[in-house]
């Protein structure tokens, strides 16, 4: 498993999936039914819907697959970041990528306004 992947269970608030067992169990059967559908034109943990609550799009999931590595990549299709305001907002992993990108170049700045590389 990635070393960055950490499950999310020791954080307050909102807590998003990041490891395979973490994922809902129904969630995984409903994709896979939808998926053995087939011919999709979207994968079904890519879907907006605009009626879930802030939890409930914490929890979707757009991939929960092992990749070429054998290594178990779980990816959320919202990322739930804290705004300045001090509100949480979910950024869906395409359609916001763009904003995903600026908001982590934000996180990456010192109290100067200067960039900080790890």
């Amino acid at each position: 498993m990635n070393k960055d992947a950490k499950p999310a269970d020791n954080e307050p608030g909102i807590n998003q999936p990041m490891t395979p067992q973490e994922v809902d169990p129904q969630q995984k059967q409903e994709q896979r039914a939808e998926l053995d559908k087939g011919y999709l034109a979207s994968n079904p943990g890519d879907r907006i819907d605009d009626s879930k609550s802030l939890e409930e799009k914490a929890q979707q999931v757009a991939v929960d697959a092992p990749d070429i590595t054998g290594d178990h990549i779980v990816v959320p299709t919202y990322f739930v970041f804290d705004t300045p305001e001090g509100e949480k907002k979910p950024l869906h992993h395409v359609k916001d990528a763009e904003e995903i990108s600026d908001m982590i170049r934000q996180a990456r700045l010192n109290e100067d306004g200067e960039q900080v590389w790890r």
